[in-house]
């Protein structure tokens, strides 16, 4: 896949094509080189911005998704305490006699990871899509009771 064409001029875009090209170029990848996977990953979560906001009980998440369904964005949670937010915006389907004069709008993967702080709590996450805007909040856990002191009775003996 050419950036380029896209019309994606940014350094980051820009040095991931050159070691896409020198890949496709030595027909083997190296042992250092970065995977196609780990490209893919990489380009989707450059071009996937977030806003976090922390509130006194929760961590609230907003992403623009303008046009999708709820079946195209999955809101998940791995090894416990990675938030993960992902799908794909689809080109709509051409019509007959119609073509692309300027094509910007962004088709393809998105995807965000955040790891989430010791007191998120991973069990209680709710994801809302209103008017394009993905609102993913997830509640904090009670602050933990703090330890009393033991007490220890002294037999005389």
């Amino acid at each position: 896949m050419d950036f380029r064409i896209m019309g994606v001029d940014s350094p980051l875009f820009s040095t991931l094509q050159q070691m896409m090209d020198l890949a496709d170029d030595t027909g083997k990848s190296s042992f250092n080189a970065p995977t196609r996977t780990y490209m893919r990953d990489a380009k989707a979560m450059a071009a996937t911005p977030a806003d976090v906001k922390e509130y006194p009980s929760s961590y609230v998440f907003i992403i623009d998704m303008p046009g999708l369904k709820s079946g195209d964005i999955k809101v998940q949670v791995e090894d416990d305490n990675v938030l993960v937010i992902s799908g794909e915006r689809k080109r709509e389907e051409e019509k007959e006699g119609a073509k692309y004069v300027r094509m910007e709008r962004r088709v393809g993967k998105f995807m965000r990871k955040f790891v989430l702080p010791e007191n998120a709590n991973a069990d209680a996450i709710s994801a809302v899509c209103l008017d394009g805007v993905l609102t993913v909040t997830v509640e904090k856990l009670p602050p933990p009771e703090p330890k009393k002191p033991k007490k220890i009775e002294v037999k005389i003996a």
